[in-house]
């Protein structure tokens, strides 16, 4: 690909920018991945995904929020980064391995079109429950129905990692206005040392849930694999869902399977939206 290239692909209305660490001319600082995320004067994204070498998998992957943090896991940007490295044939394969900060995970390009990627399946690791490592500072060794209190509102919460953290509240309704009210709050309570994801969950039945997302460090989100396979995670545990289950959003849906070693496969569509070059002039604002 040219220098300073890049490619936008949306995974249920999740957004991501890709690019190959090799092919940019700039360094990707805080500020120039707060700019380039931003819908007024960059591109506009909900993050960024870098390509990097491995030697531990066939590929690397370091994934940047809107606001220049790092994210250790995120389940949509998997399978968009999985579709680049396939579309591009820079993996000459349907089955790779791609090692993220939050460690190593398989993927399955399950469907193509016309040549492309367009139905992945993720291996998203193994779901854990031990407070410590997740992390939080409750002093439990499990965080479950734990009441806390956010200004005027009680929440009983639960909380998983996915090699990212996790915080679940399972709701007998949704209210979007509530998760955009509350969700930073929760984002930033004191007991989460690397602030956590929180995602409102409805249980419709079984085999179906029902959830609403605020991502740490990009907010209100339409879509996140990641916290479909941690709310699938905490409701399975609970007994209150099948080891399958589709986790329904704004952006569409995905389907998680997890077997009895708590190991989570994400399956869901990817469609990219465009490609292009960093213009010089936008270059020039980092």
């Amino acid at each position: 690909m040219n220098k300073n290239s890049f490619v936008k692909t949306q995974g249920l209305g999740n957004e991501y920018i890709v690019i190959d660490e090799k092919n940019i001319t700039f360094p990707l600082t805080e500020r120039a991945i707060q700019k380039i995320c931003n819908v007024n004067f960059g591109i506009g994204s909900d993050g960024i995904l870098v390509k990097t070498d491995s030697r531990h998998a066939d590929t690397g992957l370091r994934i940047y929020n809107p606001d220049g943090s790092e994210a250790e896991k995120s389940g949509n940007g998997l399978r968009i980064f999985c579709k680049y490295v396939y579309d591009y044939k820079i993996l000459n394969k349907k089955e790779f391995t791609v090692e993220t900060k939050g460690g190593i995970v398989k993927a399955d390009i399950r469907e193509t079109k016309n040549g492309r990627a367009s139905v992945i399946t993720v291996d998203m690791g193994q779901a854990l429950f031990s407070s410590r490592l997740i992390p939080t500072s409750f002093d439990k060794e499990e965080v479950q129905d734990e009441p806390i209190t956010i200004e005027d509102k009680e929440y009983k919460i639960n909380c998983v990692s996915l090699g990212n953290p996790h915080c679940v509240i399972i709701k007998e309704e949704l209210d979007i206005e509530e998760i955009k009210k509350y969700g930073q709050k929760i984002e930033n309570y004191y007991k989460f040392p690397n602030r956590i994801n929180v995602q409102f969950a409805r249980i419709i039945n079984k085999d179906e849930v029902e959830i609403l997302i605020w991502e740490r460090g990009a907010g209100f989100t339409l879509a996140s694999g990641s916290s479909s396979c941690a709310v699938a995670s905490v409701l399975r545990k609970k007994g209150l869902i099948n080891d399958e289950v589709t986790i329904k959003m704004l952006g569409g849906q995905l389907k998680i399977e997890i077997n009895d070693n708590w190991e989570i496969r994400m399956t869901g569509e990817v469609r990219q939206i465009c490609e292009g070059i960093f213009h010089d002039e936008l270059l020039e604002d980092f």
